[in-house]
């Protein structure tokens, strides 16, 4: 379900465009001023993000989010930790094989997408073959996707579908916290979930070599 767009939303993200792109025209993303990077799918209001890049200033991450006031909210956090090491960028991910060339992305995070829970709107799911035929265009041949989700239905289902596609998958766990790793980092829906006593389901994938 679509926010209902705030006031103004366009004319503030015009204050962040030093790493905010809204703009199409702007696209494909200029790779070679920011190379390798690790990009999340859904960046949400930016928690997850903006933790991410203030742990590891030495990689490149960039977030995809349709919802521009989503992205002004991730944008005011990634301004107030000053981080340089952050991309934000208006854009249907339906579209991504437009925005990055062949083999440049080195890491997908998935974090809670939609589960599009009825059977004839499988393939909008995130996991779907049908968009792992587009990650396995963009990522290095050691890319990896790391997927998060409360929903077990959704990750039993991407577990097929990364079957389907090839990948071999690791770390597979349906209760993340019971044992959670030190570099974990939590999601404003994982902390929601978490709080409300349903477990976290997560996994890392990649493409299997030839």
């Amino acid at each position: 379900m679509r926010l209902r767009k705030k006031p103004h939303t366009d004319e503030k993200l015009k204050q962040f465009e030093d790493f905010v792109i809204t703009d199409k025209s702007l696209l494909p993303f200029p790779i070679s001023l920011f190379p390798s990077p690790h990009v999340e799918l859904g960046t949400g209001m930016g928690d997850f993000i903006t933790q991410i890049a203030e742990r590891n200033p030495q990689i490149n991450y960039i977030g995809l989010e349709v919802e521009k006031t989503c992205v002004l909210s991730a944008a005011r956090k990634v301004r107030e930790k000053n981080l340089s090491n952050v991309r934000l960028i208006v854009f249907d991910i339906n579209n991504i094989s437009e925005l990055f060339s062949e083999h440049e992305v080195d890491r997908l995070y998935i974090n809670f997408c939609d589960p599009w829970p009825k059977k004839r709107h499988a393939k909008r799911r995130l996991t779907h073959v049908r968009f792992l035929e587009m990650y396995r265009k963009i990522l290095k041949p050691d890319g990896e996707i790391y997927f998060k989700t409360d929903n077990r239905g959704l990750f039993d289902f991407s577990l097929e579908q990364f079957a389907l596609a090839g990948l071999e998958v690791r770390n597979v766990t349906n209760d993340l916290h019971a044992n959670e790793p030190p570099n974990n980092i939590r999601t404003e829906y994982e902390n929601k979930f978490s709080a409300a006593g349903v477990p976290i389901n997560f996994c890392i994938a990649r493409f299997a070599h030839g």
